[in-house]
């Protein structure tokens, strides 16, 4: 995962000129802030599929607590996926993408969901 940035309106250059505020996006539905990161999938095959950008939705900024693998790379489990299926592409070069958003993250391994196979193991003997 790379680094968390607010996900801001699109500002003209009339209102850059005016000094304008940049304002960040707000979800219509939970009236949460959104904030944007580019996430990878080191498992995907398909090189255009490996990388993508993960929208989420948080009164404040997500902030990775793992540490770094690689300079601006965090191994993370996301929290409250969904895909959105859209069309992308201009003119008749259109194709299926998705948009995707999540409540938040959390460090590899952890949580409930994720028990070691010993811990599974010792409590079911």
């Amino acid at each position: 995962m790379g680094e968390v940035a607010p996900d801001t309106e699109y500002q003209s250059r009339e209102d850059r000129a005016a000094g304008r505020p940049v304002r960040q996006k707000v979800d219509e539905l939970l009236g949460k802030r959104q904030w944007k990161a580019t996430v990878t999938d080191p498992d995907e095959r398909n090189a255009k599929r490996a990388s993508f950008e993960v929208t989420f939705l948080a009164d404040v900024q997500p902030v990775p607590t793992t540490a770094e693998v690689l300079p601006g790379v965090r191994p993370i489990e996301l929290d409250g996926l969904t895909a959105e299926p859209r069309f992308a592409g201009n003119g008749e070069f259109k194709y299926q993408s998705f948009l995707f958003r999540a409540s938040g993250f959390r460090a590899v391994g952890s949580g409930a969901g994720s028990r070691k196979a010993s811990e599974s193991t010792a409590k079911a003997a």
